[in-house]
């Protein structure tokens, strides 16, 4: 269990947050903890309020549009970080739910981890999370060091150019920051309040990948056993195997909707937001930049672009998982079976056709082609975006 979760809670404790509690190891409040989570809230909301000064800023002065829309997105990525951090701290209590309901549910023993064929699942869980957070740190790391590596390459080694003191983020500061101490005190803020918003993100998408890859398992174990089954035409045996299915069936279910309930939210400001930085990351890469700019800017779009497909794949896994129970339940040999059995299993071959969906909220079930209508949307904005810049 501890296997799956183990990227996920690596950054979660680097911002500050103990995102659920075990049976087996009953929560003890850390001051050391709390103490990293509020700083890192404080310094990345003030961060996210100077980029948001220097957009309204350029917007009223009519200078700087360019960059200001690019600083739009920096908003946006620190709006995702922040309200993913801030649900899944306000309901830990359900996140402990539904880890402990999962714990139950684990397999124990070797011959139990081979019949679900826990390998493979813990395998492609383990090879998408550490992708995705290496692509998100790569991602994180060039904004914030972008400038510094600069400085060493171009003026300490080259000596072709002086590199001057800019900071990773644009963001509105009422003083002169370089050519003093603050330079160094925002330089490292900027890279603190980047980094956990980044760690926010990560961390909950992979909780997230994690809790619905053990499920996804489950329905793939519960498709098997009903499919292997050997009925014996016997009622009272053969209803025996029936009640445990749909018992096994019903926690399964009801699992996914806490599961929706604690992420819905979260998932849905993500994908609206994301559709938004899609957007202003294109449109900056659009008009022009430097090559060297439009390495650093792809790298950001590619990273935002797998995150939400990282989602939307999970999200059509779980449907593809909970609806291959129908499927299952028709190949299995229930023509021996009595016809109360049929007749039972009818129903269950009903709710089944019905998916389990990730949803996020009750607006928006997420597939693939979620991916779709994310990415018809963004354009759309882009080219409107496009439109107004020409003229």
């Amino acid at each position: 269990m501890d296997s799956f979760l183990k990227y996920a809670n690596f950054f979660y404790k680097a911002v500050g947050i103990e995102p659920y509690t075990k049976r087996s190891h009953p929560h003890v409040g850390s001051i050391w903890i709390s103490l990293v989570f509020w700083a890192n809230i404080i310094n990345l909301g003030l961060a996210g309020l100077g980029e948001l000064a220097y957009v309204v800023i350029a917007f009223a002065t009519g200078e700087h549009i360019v960059e200001a829309i690019m600083v739009m997105s920096y908003i946006g990525f620190v709006l995702v970080g922040m309200s993913k951090m801030t649900f899944v701290w306000l309901e830990k209590p359900a996140l402990s739910h539904i880890v402990w309901e999962l714990e139950e549910l684990f397999p124990g023993n070797k011959a139990a981890q081979s019949a679900y064929r826990l390998d493979n699942y813990l395998r492609s869980c383990s090879r998408i999370s550490f992708t995705f957070s290496m692509l998100y740190s790569v991602l994180i790391w060039t904004y914030n060091l972008f400038n510094l590596m600069q400085y060493f390459i171009y003026e300490l080694w080259l000596q072709t150019r002086i590199v001057e003191e800019t900071l990773p983020y644009r963001m509105y500061i009422p003083w002169q920051s370089t050519d003093n101490w603050t330079y160094y005190l925002l330089l490292f803020c900027e890279n603190f309040a980047g980094y956990t918003s980044a760690a926010g993100q990560v961390s909950t998408d992979l909780l997230l990948c994690a809790l619905a890859t053990q499920i996804i398992m489950h329905f793939d174990y519960l498709s098997r056993r009903i499919e292997q089954q050997q009925l014996s035409g016997n009622w009272s045996e053969d209803s025996r195997f029936l009640a445990d299915i749909v018992r096994y069936h019903e926690r399964l279910l009801k699992l996914s909707e806490q599961l929706n309930k604690v992420f819905g939210v979260p998932l849905i400001l993500n994908l609206l937001i994301s559709s938004f930085v899609l957007c202003f990351v294109s449109f900056q890469m659009s008009v022009g930049v430097e090559p060297i700019m439009m390495i650093k800017h792809s790298l950001y779009l590619i990273s935002a672009l797998s995150q939400v497909y990282l989602i939307c794949y999970h999200g059509q896994l779980i449907a593809d998982a909970s609806t291959g129970i129908s499927l299952a339940a028709y190949k299995q040999n229930w023509s021996y079976a009595d016809a109360r059995y049929r007749r039972a299993l009818a129903f269950i071959i009903m709710r089944s056709q019905n998916p389990t969906y990730l949803k996020a909220t009750v607006f928006l079930q997420i597939n693939r082609g979620t991916m779709t209508d994310l990415l018809q949307l963004s354009y759309k904005f882009f080219a409107l975006l496009r439109t107004m810049y020409v003229k």
